[in-house]
């Protein structure tokens, strides 16, 4: 068995530890009952994170999957619909609770490389306002898709598109952060134009668990009571949310050492013959072995302490980097891969 404290998990920027500073701020952490809008420490959270992308209001909830639900429920009803790229979270990775729970049948387009719409085939999944049809009421945006940022000029294009086809605009911003920074941008600039804008606390920024709903006031206390609905009241949160005020507060701009990483393994990788590198993007690394005859290169990894997604065989392995990734994690990923090439190449 793999010893835990020895591993270097790259397999998702959401396997990270809480930091000492955390742990610290969890612990002195003043709190109330969240469900009657009590526990100060949410309170600021909510008015922090809804500031950091121009939003008048906030909505702690314990995951980004809940997060882009009530966004669903908030905008549509039962028998419309919502438009998601076909590889977004919100349309594949999300158990299709918007199905499930409100009703709400989802429209999957299929995105170009730079994980945007094509505007002009996004109109023809607009459905016409008839009864044999759902009614088309959203359209998701996802910044960053698979570690792609979205262009700063790409978000008000789709809100005048949407505003053309009297639609609103959800952006999951999980990842929003390390789009800003890899962009140089204030987030404020990435979520111009969005309805409502999700932000995931648990995956590059390093919190134990959360996501914040963002948007108008009116909109987010609609969202409130869906919370309540799923089952998302939770009482004295005010112990998580301290973490994601540390999270929100130091783990921004640190989120270049990450990116640095990333680069750094794609550049090493690519050095490996018969490895391909695929995509590097913020923090990110797609890599394929397909070329090489390795039977089971993840448990070989796996035997060295290393754990990563995909076999990199059917489909390329996903390396991601994270705050619990140093650049000597980093230089020995790339030495064990070389090494298993030599062997069994």
């Amino acid at each position: 068995m793999v010893d835990e404290r020895r591993t270097i998990d790259l397999r998702s920027d959401t396997v990270t530890r809480p930091t000492a500073a955390m742990r610290a701020a969890m612990a002195a952490a003043e709190v109330g009952d969240d469900v009657f809008g009590d526990d100060p420490t949410v309170n600021r959270l909510q008015a922090m994170v809804a500031e950091r992308v121009g939003a008048e209001a906030g909505l702690f909830v314990p995951s980004g999957t809940q997060s882009n639900l009530l966004a669903l429920l908030t905008h549509c009803e039962r028998g419309d619909e919502y438009i998601a790229g076909q590889s977004s979270h919100t349309y594949r990775y999300e158990g299709g609770g918007g199905a499930v729970l409100g009703g709400i049948q989802p429209q999957p387009v299929e995105l170009q490389p730079d994980g945007t719409y094509d505007l002009h085939r996004l109109a023809t999944y607009v459905k016409p306002v008839d009864a044999h049809f759902a009614r088309t009421r959203l359209v998701c945006v996802e910044n960053t898709i698979s570690g792609q940022p979205l262009p700063p000029a790409y978000l008000p294009e789709i809100r005048r598109f949407a505003d053309e086809h009297c639609l609103a605009v959800h952006l999951d911003g999980a990842r929003l952060m390390n789009a800003a920074v890899h962009l140089g941008v204030d987030p404020i600039e990435l979520a111009r134009g969005a309805d409502t804008v999700s932000i995931c606390l648990s995956k590059g920024l390093g919190a134990p668990v959360g996501s914040v709903l963002c948007g108008p006031a009116e909109l987010i206390e609609r969202a409130h009571r869906w919370r309540k609905v799923v089952g998302g009241g939770m009482r004295q949160v005010g112990i998580l949310a301290a973490a994601g005020i540390v999270a929100i507060t130091d783990h921004v701009d640190r989120l270049a050492d990450d990116h640095a990483n990333a680069a750094t393994l794609g550049d090493a990788m690519g050095g490996i013959e018969g490895v391909e590198v695929v995509a590097v993007a913020t923090n990110h690394v797609f890599v394929s072995f397909a070329a090489l005859d390795i039977a089971d290169l993840n448990g070989a990894l796996a035997d060295r302490g290393i754990r990563v997604l995909g076999d990199g065989r059917a489909v390329p392995m996903r390396l991601v980097t994270h705050l619990d990734v140093t650049s000597d994690d980093v230089a020995s990923v790339a030495r064990a891969v070389a090494q298993i090439v030599a062997d069994r190449g």
